[in-house]
């Protein structure tokens, strides 16, 4: 397995120690994003994209972040829970979504993604500078996937096409085939008339 590309999206004048994002490709064929770039006390490093951890109320089943002693949802009061700790003691509110599983991955994407680094701080610094961070991966499409993509954008139903959009809704309000003067007419003899 190999990285073949690392983008790089630098934080501007962050007070934490938040440095930037990245995201990693792998063998031309995978990406993982929102790696997140991290000053640490022995220089910057690699922290892996991750979500909340949350629990459910007893009450309504709501998930809430494992904190809260409120539900998000009902106000009920919640169970003070147990926050699971790491081997260094530290609470555990975040889990990985993506992360290596060994030693010798984790180095290889560290070491990658803070040289690359380095090389956009040195970039940021010149005229003109440009992030590629946000540039759609789409154009590593070949011609057959945007094919597909176009078939499958022109069968869908348009804005315009669909009955609820520019007046020709049948419902409630108004019987099907029925004119907005019709309308108009009957709310000007009395409101509520003709309601059945």
């Amino acid at each position: 397995m190999r990285i073949t590309e690392v983008r790089i999206k630098l934080t501007e004048n962050s007070e934490d120690r938040l440095r930037g994002f990245c995201s990693i490709t792998f063998d031309d064929c995978f990406v993982v994003r929102d790696l997140k770039i991290i000053e640490g006390n022995n220089g910057p490093f690699v922290a892996m994209p991750s979500r909340k951890l949350s629990s459910h109320c007893g009450k309504c089943g709501t998930k809430n972040h494992l904190r809260a002693r409120f539900c998000n949802q009902c106000g009920g009061r919640q169970k003070i829970e147990t926050i699971p700790h790491d081997n260094t003691g530290r609470a555990r509110l975040y889990a990985d979504i993506a992360h290596p599983v060994n030693a010798p991955c984790r180095e290889m994407i560290q070491n990658r993604v803070i040289e690359e680094f380095r090389k956009e701080l040195e970039l940021s610094r010149q005229p003109g500078y440009v992030s590629r961070y946000d540039e759609d991966y789409a154009s590593d499409w070949g011609p057959e996937d945007v094919e597909t993509v176009s078939r499958a954008e022109s069968a869908a139903p348009r804005r315009a096409d669909l009955p609820h959009v520019g007046g020709t809704t049948s419902g409630p309000h108004k019987a099907p085939g029925e004119s907005s003067e019709a309308v108009k007419k009957e709310r000007a003899d009395g409101f509520g008339d003709g309601i059945q």
